[in-house]
């Protein structure tokens, strides 16, 4: 019986047994919920004790009928299969299976709405531009104002190709594209590139933007490091103040892990929102964001490019004080010995 066989499994292993079989559950069983929290933990077992949900799924088997429910439980979601089991043409018990279900449910959640924000961000400028088109081909703009509606059109434009191609990005980095190239990268040098290639937008924003540290190699991808550099450096300039700073350092931690960190003196991140920075087109301040542009994918290709690098991330901020991010390497992505 599955009391007989749980009676001979070591405690550590019984979480493992119920994830991976399927168990015949006939009404005495039913009834020892105690046996089912030994099974599935105290938290689990304590709730369908107190809830109808299980019950129901039982109760339903019983009579001949396959279910299946969703159960939430502290914070998990677990997936009730209960099935009836026949002998002889009679319904001598029930087969249930529970599965934990919580990351696939959470991944489906952020599939949802990453659908919905991406047909969002793609409907708005494609709007302007048909819209900005629409007047010019009626010809209810001055001939004058022809130009200044071009610009807008071409802004609008540029801003969704922006889009799709960190779409595109995205895309590549969460099916860990196998035609990415590694090698080994300077970052020191691959800072001061960046830098160079957004000192004309901390001038025009009145924002100091200077590159300190030494020599660190690591084993990447030098685009996609690039890329993560950027965006962090974009950000910092973005959301800073007039006459504000931002600092780019290299360098190595204690345990010689080459890190990268961007502090800036801006506006700084509520605690509260630090940790869904990183979720795609989230933004902490949507009017900011709007009136600075963007495609609210930065930080995402940033979390994602630290996953491909096996980096992590460490955020230290205060609302306007300023923001520290910090990106640390790990021992797969330090320098090669080829």
């Amino acid at each position: 019986t599955l009391a007989s066989y749980l009676d001979i499994t070591p405690p550590d292993n019984r979480q493992a047994v119920f994830d991976n079989l399927d168990y015949l559950v006939t009404p005495p069983v039913i009834e020892d919920y105690a046996l089912m929290s030994d099974i599935i933990g105290q938290q689990l077992g304590a709730a369908a004790a107190g809830t109808v949900t299980v019950q129901e799924a039982l109760d339903e088997a019983l009579t001949g009928k396959s279910n299946e429910r969703l159960l939430e439980v502290q914070g998990r979601t677990y997936q009730l299969l209960a099935n009836p089991v026949r002998v002889n043409n009679r319904i001598s018990g029930a087969v249930i299976l529970v599965l934990d279900v919580t990351e696939k449910q959470k991944a489906e959640n952020m599939r949802k709405e990453f659908s919905a924000n991406v047909s969002h961000e793609l409907k708005t400028p494609l709007m302007s531009i048909s819209g900005y088109a629409e007047i010019i081909e009626n010809n209810m703009v001055k001939p004058e104002d022809i130009p200044k509606f071009a610009g807008r059109i071409h802004s609008e434009a540029s801003r969704l190709s922006s889009l799709v191609e960190d779409i595109i990005k995205l895309s590549r980095l969460d099916e860990s594209d196998k035609s990415i190239m590694m090698e080994d990268v300077e970052l020191y040098q691959l800072c001061k590139d960046v830098e160079g290639q957004l000192m004309l937008r901390a001038k025009e924003r009145n924002v100091q933007l200077n590159v300190d540290g030494q020599m660190a190699v690591v084993h990447g991808a030098r685009q996609i490091l690039y890329e993560m550099v950027y965006n962090l450096c974009d950000n910092a300039i973005k959301y800073n103040k007039a006459d504000g700073k931002v600092k780019i350092s290299v360098g190595y931690n204690k345990e010689r892990h080459p890190v990268i960190r961007v502090e800036d003196t801006g506006i700084g991140i509520p605690k509260e929102e630090q940790e869904r920075i990183f979720e795609r087109f989230y933004r902490v301040d949507k009017s900011h964001s709007r009136a600075t542009g963007g495609t609210g994918l930065g930080l995402s290709i940033v979390k994602h490019g630290a996953i491909l690098h096996d980096a992590k991330i460490e955020v230290d901020s205060t609302p306007e004080v300023g923001t520290s991010i910090s990106v640390i390497f790990g021992e797969n992505s330090m320098q090669s010995r080829v």
